[in-house]
């Protein structure tokens, strides 16, 4: 008998964004607050991300294995990991301590944070390769709920209580993601089937080569958009705000990702799933040059609303779209690339927006991701393929 683990898995979501709005969304508000400037907290970003970028396809080999064991210890060790970061970075930020510790921890946070978000959708993707019901969607869309909630509740909180607030929410977040992995029944053995697929990246780039050059675009994409979210508190104050306000804009977008995860399904029923991919690709770069243009505040707020079609779209869309033009075997591997692809805009966005915004300001940076995003738009644009 098939059981129903959309809530269990709805749980783990939810705990991970929570941890990844905290994490990834306050980086420069923590590290600011502890004195790192932003070309150095650009590099502890690139850092992180370079190094998870290089574990993940490691943890996508783990995901594909006939055995469970090591998928459901990995995210175990992970969840207390970050745990045990973020009850240090709390001693830290009200006893202090030298710059080189607290960008280490933060920075360990940051890494294993992104080697995480394959192995969590490894495990939604593996439940339903065994038969288990589970609503892929609703779950990531209340994962960004609680990645709205958290960032608005953490906006005015740094404002009341000081940073120490974003290490004690790191603490809880995934604490509360390693309680609910003990409830989720990880699949033992079995295998997914006996065809056996690409084995090294060469292999597999060289069995889907148009995937490759999409996700040059995507990087692209994703560069830009990690500009806009890891240094969304400079933004905001070049028009007119503080931490309140980048609060209140994280809830903002994350909520506008909502109605497309939950309505994906039948989005795709009417439109193809390569259809969508270019549509969000679109408004990656609508989302970058709104910002841009945006004089104030409430219009800043406003332009949120292109996430509902850009990155909202595309974490649901992605997921359907490498399972309809891979083969099974080869799937999870795919949805580990595409989350390198993050990664590497992570990187990226890191190296750029730290070290722009510290020597051209804000408006600068704005111009150049705009440009940035529309070339990654067209590539993935005409390398898509049909579904």
């Amino acid at each position: 008998m098939t059981k129903d683990l959309t809530l269990r898995y709805t749980a783990i979501q939810s705990f991970y964004w929570m941890g990844f709005a905290t994490i990834s969304g306050f980086a420069s508000v923590f590290l600011l607050a502890m004195g790192f400037s932003n070309t150095r907290i650009g590099f502890i970003m690139a850092i992180s991300g370079l190094v998870s970028a290089a574990v993940q396809p490691i943890a996508a080999t783990l995901a594909e294995g006939e055995g469970r064991t090591s998928l459901k210890s990995l995210l175990y060790g992970i969840g207390g990991l970050v745990t045990v970061l973020g009850l240090g970075l709390t001693a830290l930020s009200q006893i202090g301590g030298s710059a080189a510790l607290v960008g280490l921890l933060y920075g360990g946070s940051l890494f294993l944070l992104h080697l995480a978000q394959p192995l969590i959708n490894a495990t939604g993707t593996e439940a339903l390769n065994h038969g288990q019901r589970l609503n892929w969607g609703l779950a990531r869309g209340i994962g960004s709920a609680s990645y709205a909630a958290i960032a608005c509740v953490l906006g005015f909180l740094t404002d009341r209580v000081g940073c120490v607030s974003i290490p004690v929410m790191i603490a809880v977040s995934f604490g509360g993601l390693t309680l609910c992995l003990t409830a989720f029944p990880f699949a033992k053995s079995g295998g997914r089937g006996t065809e056996q697929g690409a084995t090294t990246p060469l292999a597999f780039f060289q069995k889907y080569p148009r995937f490759a050059v999409l996700l040059v675009g995507a990087v692209l994409l994703f560069t830009g958009h990690t500009i806009l979210n890891s240094f969304n508190f400079q933004i905001v104050q070049s028009k007119g705000g503080g931490s309140g306000e980048m609060g209140i804009a994280a809830a903002l977008s994350a909520c506008y990702e909502l109605p497309t995860m939950f309505f994906f399904a039948l989005m795709s029923k009417r439109i193809r799933c390569d259809t969508w991919m270019r549509v969000a690709g679109v408004f990656f770069t609508l989302k970058a040059a709104a910002t841009w243009l945006a004089p104030n505040v409430p219009v800043f707020l406003g332009v949120q609303i292109f996430q509902m079609l850009g990155f909202g779209l595309v974490a649901v869309a992605s997921v359907h779209y490498i399972n309809a033009i891979m083969n099974q075997e080869d799937a999870i591997k795919g949805q580990a690339y595409f989350t390198v692809t993050m990664t590497l805009g992570t990187v990226l966005g890191a190296l750029m927006g730290g070290a722009m915004l510290d020597r051209f300001g804000v408006d600068a940076v704005l111009a150049c991701i705009s440009a940035v995003s529309l070339t990654g738009t067209l590539i993935l644009c005409a390398s898509t393929q049909r579904t």
